[in-house]
């Protein structure tokens, strides 16, 4: 089996993803794309763990922007709700 995929040589993923820096944003990317890329390769338990890292980023994104996931938590409950009820007023 080849190690080249896609033009690159491939580890756990088959496409090129960019590296972000933890506390930013680009860190939340870069997880999100390696999910991403996770479930392209229909694995499962890879999805999981990206998943899990994706948290991790959300969560040092949070503190890095002076808040934290309860507040991200609320905020995303008024939004479903809003959601579900068709109302945004």
């Amino acid at each position: 089996m080849s190690l080249c995929y896609n033009g690159f040589m491939a580890g756990y993923h088959i496409r090129k993803i960019q590296k972000g820096v933890f506390g930013e944003s680009s860190k939340i990317q870069e997880e999100l794309s390696e999910l991403i890329d996770a479930e392209l390769q229909g694995c499962r338990i890879m999805a999981l763990m990206e998943a899990s890292d994706l948290y991790g980023a959300l969560e040092a994104w949070a503190i890095e922007n002076g808040t934290n996931m309860v507040e991200i938590r609320i905020m995303s409950h008024i939004t479903k709700r809003a959601f579900e009820s068709g109302e945004r007023e």
